[in-house]
């Protein structure tokens, strides 16, 4: 039996403009149980930092629901990515967003 009822949510709800959080990307947590956390990830126009690479422990799934972003994944060509394209990124696959549009949207859904 439920305890409260259950609401529908709006992807888009809340976001951040461009103009807040001193201009970082925004990173909001959808949900999160047991090895499943899925965020809303905000960028306007960031990409990250030259020379950093991103290396999680866990395996991530990205789908860009907004915008545009060019997404760099070590050992291979550049993914120009837009509305609509989703990548499977494994566990310890060193990755960097090299560019996005002012009004990228992203769900991340990270499993581990």
């Amino acid at each position: 039996m439920f305890l409260s009822m259950i609401q529908a949510h709006s992807l888009f709800s809340d976001l951040v403009s461009s103009s807040g959080k001193n201009g970082e990307e925004v990173f909001t947590t959808l949900f999160e149980k047991a090895g499943v956390k899925v965020e809303r990830i905000d960028s306007y126009g960031q990409t990250s930092p030259e020379g950093f690479w991103y290396d999680q422990a866990q395996d991530e799934w990205v789908l860009l629901v907004k915008g545009e972003a060019r997404l760099e994944i070590e050992g291979q060509a550049a993914l120009e990515l837009r509305a609509g394209d989703h990548v499977l990124i494994p566990a310890r696959v060193r990755h960097r967003v090299a560019r996005t549009t002012a009004d990228a949207v992203w769900v991340a859904v990270h499993v581990g």
